[in-house]
């Protein structure tokens, strides 16, 4: 199963809606503290709509407590830092994918330890960033594709229209 980690996410309504696209796509969220907001808050809510309830999400201390806890796995680290582009890597079947706060990203003294690891979004001229809920649509559908999108529904069409019924 593919993770995605939010170190220190600030805005209840990107982690909501991040929230919803991991119970789509059948991926673990993981959230670093300290957190913007309270996990009760109406806009999580809101924005991870009825699925919340679906959702696999452990939560963490700080960082150390994310690495001891998660011993072993591959973290690939979403920075506009990094030189390699999010399609240029192969994640694993068990990737954890990280995307830091809104206002800084991942603090540099972390990059600096995992720059092999770093990858990025490229983007037109001087734009700084995109959303994050954005950013981790954008990476994760990138790695179930690698992965054959597991346990997913591919094969036909999910809804019928409504005036064909």
């Amino acid at each position: 199963m593919l993770n995605i980690v939010l170190l220190e996410p600030e805005i209840p309504a990107n982690t909501g809606n991040i929230g919803r696209t991991c119970v789509a796509a059948g991926t673990r969220l993981h959230l670093i503290e300290p957190l913007g907001f309270r996990l009760d808050e109406k806009n999580l809510r809101r924005a991870g709509m009825d699925y919340w309830k679906e959702l696999d999400v452990s939560i963490y201390a700080d960082y150390h407590d994310f690495l001891d806890k998660n011993s072993g796995g591959k973290i690939y680290m979403a920075t506009t830092k990094a030189e390699r582009a999010y399609t240029e890597v192969s994640y694993e079947p068990d990737a954890y994918i990280m995307f830091g706060k809104e206002s800084a990203g991942i603090p540099e003294e972390i990059l600096v330890e995992h720059e092999p690891e770093c990858i990025r979004i490229p983007m037109v001229g001087d734009t700084r960033s995109l959303n994050l809920g954005n950013s981790v649509a954008i990476v994760l559908y990138e790695a179930l594709r690698q992965n054959g999108f597991p346990g997913m529904n591919r094969a036909g069409k999910l809804h019928d229209l409504m005036w064909k019924r």
